[in-house]
């Protein structure tokens, strides 16, 4: 699955230890997310269907300005808004340079 922004959820540690239901990879993505994003991140933090499911979502996807903004333009991804590369997208790829390559592969 590909979320909005354009990570492959299949790939995210937190994705990955809600579909095992693996308390041991919640605490290894709590430790490894809370020293990456310099803020305390618990383990009953990590818990995610995907931001396009219906299920559990991480602490900050109904914050996510990302999300908000695909499904308020009804798109399924911003590869394919037309403000493909908007200040929002712009500053989360310098974040995580991964997306950008993903979301390229996807516009063309």
């Amino acid at each position: 699955m590909i979320a909005y922004c354009g990570l492959n959820c299949s790939n995210c540690d937190a994705y990955l230890a809600t579909q095992e239901d693996n308390d041991g990879k919640r605490e290894e993505t709590a430790q490894k997310w809370s020293e990456l994003y310099q803020s305390e991140i618990n383990p009953e933090q990590i818990n995610c269907d995907g931001c396009k499911s219906d299920g559990m979502k991480l602490f900050h996807c109904n914050m996510c300005d990302i999300r908000q903004c695909c499904l308020s333009r009804n798109v399924d991804n911003c590869a394919v808004c037309e403000n493909y590369g908007c200040d929002t997208l712009s500053g989360f790829i310098k974040m995580a340079p991964e997306v950008g390559t993903a979301l390229e592969k996807l516009r063309s």
